[in-house]
């Protein structure tokens, strides 16, 4: 199964994210929404799992957790805006996740420390710095460690 990760959207859903996003199965947003209309228009590609960042303020966005912990095909997602927050082990005994997704620094970056697969799909809402505008989407099948493959717009 392929999930698409977004990020920072921060109020806007670009046309060719929303075109790259038809056919997802799921959609997990790491946080900095920045207004319901977006959840809303990626609510009518794909059902979404979505986390308040922190630009994310107002009475819609107290409905969104702060984190959240999705289960994909086995399969344990941790859901937190920013990787600094991070407050427990996610290799420990008990915890047992096997991908954490972060957004917040808005920089596209994969790594695996201690087992798990730390994705930050990076932003794909308006372009800060120089800083690419990107998604991801994480792998994940039965017995193989899960995957991500960034998309560059």
């Amino acid at each position: 199964m392929r999930v698409a990760l977004v990020s920072d959207t921060h109020g806007l859903v670009r046309p060719e994210v929303a075109e790259a996003l038809e056919g997802a199965p799921l959609i997990l947003h790491a946080g900095d929404v920045g207004k319901p209309a977006v959840l809303e228009a990626l609510e009518a590609l794909a059902p979404v799992r979505a986390i308040r960042g922190n630009v994310d303020r107002g009475e819609w966005a107290e409905r969104l957790p702060h984190d959240e912990v999705v289960e994909v095909e086995g399969c344990l997602v941790y859901l937190l805006h920013d990787r600094g927050e991070l407050a427990l082990d996610p290799s420990a005994a008990g915890a047992g996740f096997d991908v954490v997704v972060t957004g917040h620094s808005h920089r596209p970056v994969s790594e695996v420390r201690g087992g798990v697969l730390y994705v930050n799909p990076g932003s794909c809402g308006p372009r800060r710095f120089r800083l690419p505008i990107s998604m991801a989407w994480l792998t994940v099948e039965a017995g193989k460690a899960p995957g991500v493959e960034f998309v560059t717009f």
